[in-house]
């Protein structure tokens, strides 16, 4: 089945938020892998997926699945897929379309983010995190940022063990090249990527 699309936004079906298997379960399940196959997710699946690493889980205080330092909420979660790059809009639960390239290959070093369906790229806004200067950001401005994306990708790791599929985060990419072709702007900073997919039989 399909994305439903909106002027080529993905409208994302309503996540499950009663599925899945024990916490602990997940917890023991919960393992980075680097093998995937190119079979692509459902459409329920990257609705889960997106909700469980940043979705609204607070509607009235607007508060996410994962902490914010300070609630400057700062972050956003970027997907790269075949039919072209998006931003993850959890207010409204869609994918909002970037441009329609497919930049897989550039979201990582390694082999499998061009085979793998779904890469996310976790993205800090630094003006939201009070860095009024880009040029201005030293080595430490970007650690809370830091540990925030921790708990989005650790998000994503349960949800994906809960649902039986691949994932790794990946620290292994060059974030001027997929700066550029994410077109970023410069108060918007890279902070780490993670694919996720079916395990390769």
């Amino acid at each position: 089945m399909s994305l439903s699309t909106v002027a080529q936004d993905i409208k994302l079906p309503e996540p499950d938020k009663k599925g899945g298997v024990p916490l602990m379960q997940a917890f023991n399940d919960r393992a980075s892998s680097r093998e995937y196959d190119s079979r692509k997710l459902t459409d329920e699946q990257l609705s889960n997926l997106l909700w469980a690493a940043w979705g609204i889980n607070r509607a009235q205080e607007g508060k996410h699945t994962a902490p914010s330092s300070n609630n400057k909420q700062e972050m956003s979660v970027y997907v790269a897929l075949e039919s072209g790059l998006y931003l993850y809009v959890p207010e409204s639960h869609y994918l909002k379309q970037i441009h329609n390239r497919d930049i897989r290959k550039v979201t990582g070093m390694q082999d499998f983010v061009e085979i793998a369906p779904v890469n996310l790229i976790f993205v800090s806004d630094l003006t939201k995190a009070g860095i009024t200067d880009p040029a201005k950001a030293g080595p430490g401005s970007l650690n809370t940022s830091s540990i925030n994306t921790g708990f989005m990708a650790q998000n994503v790791y349960l949800y994906c063990a809960s649902e039986k599929l691949a994932c790794v985060v990946r620290g292994w990419l060059d974030i001027p090249e997929l700066s550029k072709a994410m077109e970023l702007a410069p108060h918007q900073r890279i902070i780490i990527a993670q694919t996720v997919g079916y395990p390769k039989k």
